[in-house]
């Protein structure tokens, strides 16, 4: 495989790729930016914690709900058709919550944007795991993590910003534009010629082969996906009750808790570049094992009331947490490939809705129980190690099939 990546000099890949890049920026930008805002729209539409919990794990539900049926559509109708329409409805839906009227205009408003969303997301991972080539399966996730959590850099501060000068609703109309912008730049710039590169390989993962078979059918890809509900706990959990844990604990206004998330997002750029490297140049396990490693102590930190350690801690759960997430799309993503791919990401996104419905959900009805936030940064510790034990059975299981093929050649 590497032989035929040397002979072929073709590097008209790297526009699509960079395009899909900036329709990440603004998607991404919306999705956590908007995160300080929320005690603004909490404020204005009267929500208690639980209520919160339901109104930014609503992405989880719909995640559940729509991310297969998104993996089917980019299978049956392309990831460009399907990721421009996205990113418009996304703007749509940002919009409609910008001039929500009440409680239920707002639900309803971020059902759409984020089941536009859903869609969009997955033919993003789709899209790179398509234009990328095998050899950089995991740095270009680790180019596709930094680049959304810069869009979390950009998107906390510039949404705060706008909302602290003009109100939370222009802030939301804002990621709007930016959401239409993205799928401008898809439809003008993002090219695939059909059968390249995504049909072309299959990207060794310490387990065997599986091409021509069904994502619905390969048992790692459904462990890949629990991985990714797991992990993203943290990342999920973290950024939308931060704001809330700042602004209660150590009384920081809304721009101060955004540059808490930016922080986070901010390291994040940089570790998904290293760990990108390292995972396409040492043991995959090990090296995401190591990083999900590092959450257990960091969780248990953020319940420090001495404000720098909070800081710190939850630096390193976000960008710890977001980093293992993109990686472990990396590996789905070279489990199976070409038309297979889509589907294998709607997996994927169905994992990540289940840590997107159930971490903020859990936190929200942890702190309306007891009054705090320290129950639930317990809660995520706890799946961290969980998460870190299922690595290592899968590791284990990896190299026992690979023992096994050996031995049969």
């Amino acid at each position: 495989m590497k032989v035929e990546g040397k002979q072929n000099p073709d590097r008209s890949w790297i526009v699509p790729f960079l395009a899909t890049l900036f329709g990440m920026m603004t998607l991404q930008m919306s999705s956590l930016g908007f995160s300080p805002l929320l005690p603004a729209i909490q404020e204005e539409f009267s929500m208690n914690y639980t209520q919160i919990g339901l109104f930014t794990g609503m992405y989880g539900l719909l995640a559940l709900a729509l991310s297969v049926p998104a993996g089917l559509t980019a299978k049956r109708f392309g990831e460009k058709r399907v990721l421009v329409m996205a990113l418009f409805l996304v703007g749509l839906g940002l919009f409609m919550l910008g001039r929500a009227p009440g409680f239920y205009g707002a639900f309803a408003a971020r059902a759409l944007w984020i089941g536009a969303y859903r869609f969009a997301f997955v033919c993003v991972l789709t899209a790179i795991a398509l234009t990328s080539p095998p050899s950089l399966k995991g740095s270009s996730m680790g180019f596709l993590g930094s680049v959304a959590s810069l869009a979390s850099v950009i998107g906390a501060p510039f949404g705060s910003k706008i909302g602290e000068a003009f109100g939370w609703r222009t802030g939301m109309t804002a990621f709007a534009w930016a959401a239409i912008l993205g799928a401008l730049v898809i439809w003008v710039f993002y090219r695939r010629k059909s059968g390249e590169r995504g049909h072309a390989s299959m990207h060794h993962t310490g387990s065997s082969p599986h091409g021509g078979q069904s994502a619905f059918r390969t048992p790692i890809v459904w462990a890949l996906a629990l991985l990714v509900a797991m992990v993203g706990v943290a990342a999920f959990s973290v950024t939308f009750f931060v704001p809330a844990a700042a602004t209660t604990v150590f009384k920081m206004d809304a721009v101060g808790a955004s540059f808490v998330i930016s922080t986070g997002y901010f390291c994040a750029i940089f570790l998904n570049l290293l760990f990108g490297y390292l995972m396409d140049h040492y043991n995959k396990w090990i090296v995401l094992s190591s990083l999900v490693a590092l959450l257990i102590p960091a969780s248990f930190a953020m319940i420090s009331e001495n404000e720098l350690i909070f800081r710190i801690a939850t630096a390193v759960v976000l960008a710890g947490g977001f980093t293992a997430t993109n990686q472990v799309y990396g590996l789905a993503g070279s489990v199976l490939s070409g038309r297979e791919t889509g589907n294998v990401m709607g997996l994927m996104g169905l994992g990540a809705g289940l840590s997107g419905y159930v971490g903020p959900q859990m936190l929200g009805v942890l702190r309306d129980w007891t009054n705090g936030f320290s129950a639930g940064w317990y809660m995520m510790a706890i799946i961290a190690l969980l998460t870190l034990i299922e690595l290592l059975l899968l590791k284990r299981h990896t190299e026992k099939r690979q023992v096994e093929q050996a031995a049969k050649a």
